[in-house]
């Protein structure tokens, strides 16, 4: 369905089932399409929203706002349009950028955060040569298939998935992949880290070239001490799509457990 938030149409998808809402905010060049099967294994318990970023997927792609804090401002905004009471972030990549910086300003009704192959909040200090050439990244099929191959991905997907991941690619407005290159990847808002205050999780690929295993504990797991830390081996970037039934697992478990401890904590006297 569409969503008119902040005056643009964003594309979300509900399952509507659940007391607990988890919204899924996909990476840089996907879709809420990169969730699919990872809500497949969710569903039946929890309520699942996905969304398509601006200027990704069927949303929008205004000429400008490519900001982290213009994707967490539109989450913020799906989320005050479905009223939701209770509900987990779940952040990768770029979307988990969003997802902190979302996370560190208390929304009422958040109780977690779960960060999957998540950018840091601290910036990706590319050089602005490297972050031209990013730029060409999904700028053909062909070099769609280079990305996915020695890139985003650590084990092969399967054919389906990968003729969607090059779809999705190759969907993204001009906008939104410079966006990320020239804003959204080099905002420092490591700061912000420290307002966070709910359970926080965090799974990251062992085989991950994007954000690899020492910037997630540099500049994630340093930031988060108290977070239940889950690194999957013989895994790329792309979690969500090459490892759904363990990240699936990790999230089932964390917001169940979340939810008992929630329920065991007494109610605080005034």
């Amino acid at each position: 369905m569409k969503m008119l938030i902040n005056g643009i149409n964003l594309n979300v998808k509900d399952t509507q089932k659940g007391e607990t809402a988890l919204i899924f905010q996909h990476f840089w060049g996907g879709s809420s399409r990169t969730w699919d099967d990872v809500v497949a294994r969710l569903r039946d318990t929890f309520r699942c929203i996905t969304l398509d970023a601006r200027g990704a997927g069927g949303s929008d792609a205004p000429a400008k706002g490519y900001r982290t804090q213009d994707h967490a401002d539109d989450v913020r905004g799906v989320i005050a349009a479905l009223g939701l009471k209770r509900y987990v972030l779940v952040g990768h990549s770029m979307g988990g950028k969003a997802a902190q910086l979302l996370a560190s300003e208390r929304p009422l009704g958040l109780e977690g955060l779960v960060l999957v192959a998540s950018s840091p909040l601290s910036p990706m200090n590319f050089p602005q040569e490297q972050r031209e050439q990013m730029k060409s990244t999904y700028i053909s099929r062909e070099a769609v298939i280079w990305t996915l191959e020695n890139v985003l991905t650590g084990t092969p997907v399967a054919a389906v998935q990968r003729e969607q991941l090059i779809a999705d690619a190759l969907r993204m407005s001009p906008q939104a992949i410079s966006g990320w290159t020239d804003t959204g990847m080099a905002e420092d808002l490591h700061h912000h880290a420290a307002q966070i205050n709910v359970p926080v999780a965090i799974v990251a690929g062992e085989l991950d070239r994007v954000d690899p295993i020492d910037v997630v504990k540099t500049h994630i797991i340093a930031s988060y001490p108290s977070a239940d830390v889950h690194f999957l081996a013989g895994f790329g970037h792309l979690l969500p799509v090459e490892a759904p039934e363990q990240v699936a697992a990790i999230v089932r478990d964390f917001v169940t457990k979340t939810a008992q401890r929630r329920q065991q904590t007494p109610p605080s006297s005034l």
